[in-house]
């Protein structure tokens, strides 16, 4: 796969672009290079990260999918919402397990043609960790599609999406990659971004 063509690009909102400039914010992206992969956003340090985040999917207008708890998507009408939105149920009691389960689902998604990319935010929390919950990288690497390196950098204000790797399964020498892509980027509270790692 020639991770450097970006076959798959969308007109986005220039509203939304518009208005991400007044704030003095851009975005530096020009597509994705297949309909089907995962995307890590680093680093994660504050609640502006979801404004910012949200102006930016619509300025690029970016389909995503992203993991959320199950319970919520049970109720009647806001379940129905979240799924428009691009949610996926996690079910903690299924065999196959979160990675598993949605693994099946991309592979579904790349039978029929259609576009399935997943969006997270790995360290899963503002504060501070010790590394990166696995389950993306893992998607990833199962099913064998490229992992797109986002990142809120709030010292440029630029939300950026230009680098696209294939992972080898080998962590050590994938998050160095990683790490040289997105380790110098600079959210809003730096102290509390988490190193580039899985978590020990």
């Amino acid at each position: 796969m020639d991770l450097a063509a970006r076959p798959v690009t969308f007109k986005g909102s220039a509203l939304a672009r518009g208005l991400m400039r007044l704030f003095g914010w851009r975005v530096d992206w020009s597509g994705l290079p297949a309909r089907q992969g995962v995307i890590v956003v680093y680093p994660h340090t504050s609640n502006w990260d979801f404004i910012v985040g949200v102006f930016a999917k619509w300025a690029m207008g970016l389909p995503a999918r992203w993991w959320g708890k199950s319970s919520l998507f049970k109720v009647p009408l806001f379940g129905t919402w979240l799924r428009w939105l691009g949610g996926i149920a996690v079910d903690r009691g299924s065999a196959r397990g979160l990675v598993g389960d949605t693994v099946a689902e991309m592979q579904a998604a790349r039978d029929r043609g259609e576009l399935f990319w997943l969006v997270a935010a790995p360290e899963g929390t503002r504060s501070l960790t010790d590394g990166w919950r696995s389950g993306t990288y893992h998607v990833a690497v199962q099913g064998q599609v490229p992992l797109g390196l986002a990142y809120f950098d709030f010292k440029t204000k630029t939300v950026g999406l230009r680098e696209f790797i294939t992972l080898s399964g080998n962590p050590k020498r994938d998050f160095a990659l990683i790490e040289q892509h997105l380790g110098q980027r600079q959210g809003k509270r730096p102290t509390m971004a988490s190193p580039v790692r899985l978590k020990p």
